[in-house]
């Protein structure tokens, strides 16, 4: 994916032109940083073994760095962003191999339980859940661990998935490095199900486990559109830990006359000043990522997701890590993701004073 570099971060400045395409042997978004002089370490997540509905977002960190070649650099909203040091690290192949066994397994685990009522009395399917489970521990730990190395160096990690069961290693690592911090949550699922067809680490039980983690003082979550009796009895029992800004509730206020500053001036308030952000595309109007692994109707335009989260930076607030995820295995979906990416990172850097 990329070649070493042996100049210093400030030679590969003086000697790098934003203005030119990207060069052959250049890391993401064709800059020439690599893992000791960037500022944020993007970590691939080709992992998607409990998706639910349609699969491929364990193959969207290769197309999003491919795509990532043709993002422009320039930043309206930071002046010279390119210099803070972006690199994305070479995909786990490992990783991605188990994905697609255990994503086999899980399917022959889902066909049988949406056939009969007995299939727990079944020893295979017991043993099939076993492994499925266990191999979501083993990913969540390897994760924790990648990502406890990059925050020791003083660098920022990103998470680039695959589904949006990948970035729980991450939210774990922070737990050791911060008594306490929020989860801001865009997306048009809850994921808040204690366990989604009976997977420990599905995609759609995210929020529910780093929930089990004191350290997380609260998740706002923003573009909700989709969920279930159980996930809101967990919002309404959660005393305020959990904070829902539905998409109905959205749309509503704004046919009515409310303006998208005041709303996401409300967002803003909820959160608490150390952010988590997770991003999982399907928060976007369906036409911009149309084959993210669970679509849903409704959504956000790029600029609202952009205008939210430039709002959130200016107000002071930090983030501390972040993630992306559920981008389809489609070169549109890749296209605006790769772009929503540099400018994520930019402002996560401007967050905590980096550069």
């Amino acid at each position: 994916m990329h070649k070493c570099f042996t100049m210093s971060k400030q030679e590969k400045i003086l000697n790098f032109n934003p203005n030119n395409p990207a060069q052959e042997g250049s890391n993401i978004f064709g800059l020439p940083f690599n893992r000791e002089d960037a500022t944020i370490v993007l970590l691939p997540l080709p992992w998607e073994v409990t998706v639910s509905y349609r699969a491929g977002t364990a193959h969207a960190p290769e197309l999003i760095y491919e795509a990532s070649h043709q993002v422009d650099l320039y930043d309206p909203f930071i002046k010279d962003a390119w210099k803070i040091g972006i690199f994305m690290d070479n995909i786990n192949e490992s990783w991605l191999e188990k994905s697609m066994h255990l994503r086999n397994r899980a399917i022959q685990i889902i066909s049988q339980i949406t056939a009969s009522e007995n299939h727990l009395n079944n020893v295979m399917l017991n043993a099939y859940y076993q492994e499925v489970n266990e191999g979501g521990r083993e990913f969540k730990e390897a994760v924790k661990q990648y990502s406890l190395k990059v925050i020791e160096e003083g660098k920022i990690i990103g998470g680039v998935g695959g589904d949006h069961s990948t970035p729980l290693g991450i939210i774990e690592a922070l737990t050791e490095q911060y008594s306490s911090f929020g989860i801001l949550q865009l997306d048009a699922h809850c994921d808040l199900r204690k366990s989604y067809e009976g997977f420990e680490y599905s995609h759609a039980s995210i929020m529910y486990n780093a929930l089990k983690y004191k350290q997380v003082s609260r998740l706002v979550q923003v573009g909700i559109r989709d969920y279930c009796d159980e996930e809101m009895n967990y919002i309404k029992n959660s005393d305020g830990r959990v904070q829902t800004f539905f998409d109905r509730d959205i749309k509503q206020a704004l046919y009515k006359g409310k303006t998208r500053e005041e709303l996401f001036e409300e967002i803003v308030q909820e959160l608490p000043d150390n952010i988590y952000l997770s991003f999982d595309v399907d928060a976007l109007d369906q036409k911009l990522c149309p084959h993210t692994g669970t679509p849903v109707a409704g959504g956000f335009e790029v600029d609202e997701v952009l205008f939210l989260l430039e709002k959130i930076v200016s107000k002071g607030k930090k983030i501390i890590a972040f993630d992306l995820n559920e981008t389809g295995k489609n070169e549109w979906d890749a296209n605006v993701s790769s772009r929503l990416l540099y400018r994520i990172c930019n402002m996560v850097s401007k967050s905590n004073a980096l550069g």
